[in-house]
């Protein structure tokens, strides 16, 4: 009973952090509307979530296990409790920007303990994957709960009152932790009883393992296709697909709704079947609706009358893309983890906070400049490049972590 609440309030808290770091786009919109700030200052709202969770995970990678994972967790969301409740009473854009610096620092901490709290709790490297699929799966139903949230409040006129509810949940979750009892033993200390401090030093050690080169590199891959899609489907939606400009952010939440159930299902999938073959399907699974999709998306032309009864049948199949792209990310994580000494998962969360970031930019980036370039959905056709990459380091991927586990 105690695993099984553990594991539920470790979703929970992870999903929260997720839905306030995955609200800017919609807070740019209202700073825009509500502050009158510019779009290029709704921008730097990005860049405050982005820097501050790699400064999170660079700097607080060794204290984070120091102090304790279950200890961060109450902590953390004590102080976003406070941090809401102060953003609710925003008079300026400066407020935001400050809102979303301690949501990424808060984040970065909050992985860093999540990730590792999976590993004490997991029984074994199925279990541990299974879990992780689950935590990632509830994370992304947490992103699809808060873009419904925000809007409900938008649409009631004062949008920031759903920091007053935000704040309750943060607080909610914060009680929730301290009933909760968590043996943190095995990752404070070495094997030789030592003293673990996984920070910059640890982290820069693991960096040159050929094995975390494979897995940093394939999580960079990744989240470059993930961000790629996510961030410019809306676009894709509007321009493309020639959808009004409402429904092409409702449906963009397709794609989300999609990761969540492909999370949730490989959970599942991977107490039973290797990981391998698994993400293999996926990756094949995935090129193939891309290929099948996209030519459905030429040639659409722009209707007055279009709705969700009669809107191109490539704005809903293309989206779908997530459930198979969905398991890739927490089974390589998972993989990488179960394979390490429990002093050593704060180090490599650390690692792959930092890098998982840096795909996320360059991919947004990349994409909108190919959306730039290119015509028509010839943007998208190129996220096949990174696809077939993530396929062929699979295989090297599980031989290296063989080698990185004896």
């Amino acid at each position: 009973m105690m695993r099984a609440r553990t594991i539920i309030t470790l979703a929970l808290t992870y999903a929260l952090l997720g839905l306030l770091m995955n609200s800017v786009g919609i807070v740019i919109l209202q700073s825009i509307v509500h502050f009158g700030a510019s779009k290029l200052m709704g921008s730097t709202l990005e860049a405050c979530k982005d820097l501050s969770v790699v400064v999170a995970s660079f700097l607080l990678v060794g204290a984070v296990p120091a102090f304790g994972y279950r200890r961060s967790l109450i902590a953390i969301l004590a102080v976003m409790a406070f941090v809401c409740l102060l953003a609710s009473f925003a008079t300026g854009f400066p407020a935001m920007q400050a809102l979303f610096v301690m949501t990424g620092l808060a984040f970065g901490i909050t992985k860093i303990a999540t990730y590792s709290a999976i590993g004490l709790v997991a029984r074994d490297p199925a279990d541990h994957a299974s879990i992780t699929g689950l935590v990632e799966g509830v994370f992304m139903v947490g992103v699809l709960a808060g873009a419904w949230i925000f809007g409900w409040f938008i649409d009631s006129g004062d949008w920031l009152r759903v920091y007053w509810l935000l704040a309750a949940f943060c607080a909610l979750a914060s009680f929730a932790w301290i009933g909760i009892r968590l043996d943190e033993s095995a990752a404070s200390t070495r094997g030789d009883g030592a003293s673990a401090s996984a920070g910059w030093k640890e982290m820069l050690a693991l960096a040159a393992l050929p094995a975390t080169v494979a897995v940093l590199a394939t999580l960079f891959l990744y989240v470059l296709i993930e961000q790629g899609v996510g961030t410019w489907l809306p676009t894709f939606n509007r321009e493309i697909l020639h959808l009004p400009a409402a429904m092409s952010v409702q449906m963009s939440s397709i794609f989300i709704a999609s990761l969540a159930l492909g999370r949730l299902l490989s959970g599942l999938l991977l107490r039973r079947i290797a990981w391998l073959p698994v993400l293999l399907t996926c990756l094949a699974a995935l090129a193939a609706l891309v290929v099948l999709a996209l030519p459905l998306a030429e040639g659409v032309r722009p209707r007055a009358d279009t709705g969700w009864a009669n809107a191109p049948f490539a704005a809903y199949l293309f989206p779908l893309i997530g459930l198979f792209l969905a398991p890739v990310y927490p089974t390589i994580c998972s993989v990488a983890l179960s394979a390490l000494p429990q002093h050593r998962h704060a180090a490599m969360i650390g690692l792959i906070v930092i890098f998982s970031a840096l795909g996320g930019t360059i991919g947004s980036f990349l994409v909108g400049l190919l959306f730039q370039s290119v015509p028509g959905t010839t943007a998208f056709y190129f996220l096949l490049a990174p696809m077939a990459l993530v396929a062929l380091a699979l295989p090297l991927v599980r031989r290296r972590v063989a080698s990185m586990a004896r």
